[in-house]
């Protein structure tokens, strides 16, 4: 299709803490700065920038990820007693099943929403 998403923003009330808690959620590298963002690197084709300024509106956004990441970050939402769920508004403390994969819903301080999948949720396959 010769098309990848390179950044998106994620709308917030203060941008240096939710990129430091993204950025600890996926144990990436440390927050940059880059123009009025701070930005956080997915991998090496990808970046959320977060941003404060102006009306906040929450987000979603959603990562196809291998099962040893998805342990992870599982783990340390366990470790740190954060918010999670199955389903996009439900805070349920638990996993969700679909497409044979794991999937969980997290949120940070503002109401954004990560979901991290092990299969793909249109059928596509494991990350």
């Amino acid at each position: 299709m010769g098309f990848e998403l390179n950044h998106a923003i994620v709308r917030c009330t203060d941008k240096a803490g939710a990129a430091r808690f993204f950025a600890e959620l996926i144990d990436a590298p440390p927050v940059q700065a880059s123009g009025p963002f701070a930005a956080v690197r997915v991998n090496d084709r990808l970046t959320l920038d977060f941003y404060d300024e102006g009306a906040f509106v929450f987000g979603h956004f959603a990562f196809l990820v291998a099962d040893r990441d998805f342990d992870a970050i599982q783990a340390r939402v366990l470790a740190r007693g954060l918010p999670f769920g199955s389903a996009p508004f439900a805070r349920d403390q638990r996993i969700n099943r679909h497409n044979r994969g794991r999937g969980i819903y997290v949120w940070d301080g503002d109401g954004n929403s990560y979901e991290f999948f092990t299969a793909d949720p249109l059928g596509g396959g494991a990350a």
